[in-house]
């Protein structure tokens, strides 16, 4: 009886200890911006009071362990998430105010500068990704259609222009933001495309993946360069929707079919592209449009000079369209050789 109780009395120790390191006082240790806060864990269930800041309660058990975290702010308790005010920034530059939300997962918010020591107000794009125009390329090659595919690829883009003439008229600045909310989507879906190809096929692409991602970031910043110029209408809007609805499937279906055929069309888009800015120019040299200064978000996307004007933008993403043209144009090729894109080097950086 005595050597029982003995082993009763070490087994009752045993599981006091156990008891014991289960449910002992730690430090837990949080950071809430740039404040490092130290919180002591006290009590039964191991309950963690972060004092002023938050709340942290894990309870735990012997035989299992169960968590559960919710952050409560204030002395009353209620739920919130801290924000921050910083400072003007991302897509909308100067014209809007964005907060900061303060995350338990520690994610810092990230601070750039340029060269010269000043912030960095644009979060859609870095100061690495900006670039000079080149704008010694040659505006007037043209792909000369041959082929069945080509002759229907050029003319679909023909008989598209008809409708957007009516539509805009001489009201190029709308004109130059509505197309561009179409002009963004091939290259989405031709790099949305090869990445599942690649993903299927365990293979490389060639850079292409990107070279065409690239083309459809640069249109999208030039639709954000002329919604500052320009404001639409709720019809055109409106239109937006439904035209980038179908254009989107029917080219997802038509680079499904005939990858060649859908690099090409895109790449008479551009030329037509072309077209438009240069009638945009004119229109600016002639007086009719309004030669306002240049955007804040063009002159840092484009390094353009502080006193840069419209006409200057024009001219940059008319340069840029030239690039598509070529990148496409030459894709094209690769496919009409009986090759794929992996097989010839991607133009990335291609500007």
């Amino acid at each position: 009886m005595m050597m029982a109780s003995r082993g009763g009395a070490a087994k009752l120790a045993s599981s006091m200890m156990l008891v014991s390191r289960s449910f002992s006082t730690a430090i837990a240790r949080g950071t809430i911006g740039k404040e490092g806060v130290t919180a002591k864990a006290v009590g039964f269930h191991g309950d963690v009071v972060r004092k002023d800041i938050s709340e942290f309660w894990i309870r735990s058990s012997v035989f299992g362990v169960r968590h559960r975290s919710t952050v409560s702010l204030g002395e009353k308790g209620q739920q919130q998430v801290n924000m921050k005010e910083t400072q003007p920034a991302a897509e909308g530059g100067d014209k809007e105010e964005k907060k900061e939300v303060v995350s338990y997962w520690g994610v810092p918010p990230s601070r750039v500068t340029k060269e010269d020591g000043t912030e960095w107000k644009w979060n859609c794009f870095r100061p690495w990704e900006t670039y000079s125009a080149d704008l010694s390329i040659d505006l007037k090659k043209h792909h000369a259609p041959a082929t069945f595919l080509d002759k229907m690829a050029y003319w679909t883009v023909k008989s598209l222009r008809w409708p957007t003439d009516l539509f805009f008229q001489r009201r190029y600045g709308c004109r130059a933001m509505m197309l561009e909310t179409v002009a963004a989507v091939p290259g989405m879906v031709g790099g949305m495309l090869l990445h599942c190809k690649s993903l299927r096929r365990f293979e490389h692409s060639g850079g292409w993946i990107k070279a065409l991602l690239e083309e459809a970031e640069n249109e999208r910043m030039h639709l954000m360069t002329f919604m500052e110029v320009a404001k639409p209408r709720w019809y055109e809007r409106a239109l937006v929707m439904v035209v980038q609805g179908v254009f989107f499937n029917a080219y997802f279906l038509g680079y499904l079919i005939s990858p060649k055929f859908a690099h090409r069309m895109v790449g008479y888009l551009e030329e037509e592209a072309i077209h438009s800015y240069t009638e945009f120019l004119k229109e600016l040299d002639k007086g009719n449009i309004k030669n306002v200064p240049a955007p804040a978000i063009a002159i840092d996307y484009w390094r353009m000079h502080p006193d840069a004007t419209l006409r200057d933008v024009v001219e940059v993403v008319r340069a840029d369209e030239a690039h598509h043209r070529d990148v496409n144009h030459f894709a094209s090729d690769i496919h009409y050789q009986g090759r794929e894109l992996k097989e010839a080097p991607a133009p990335v950086g291609y500007h």
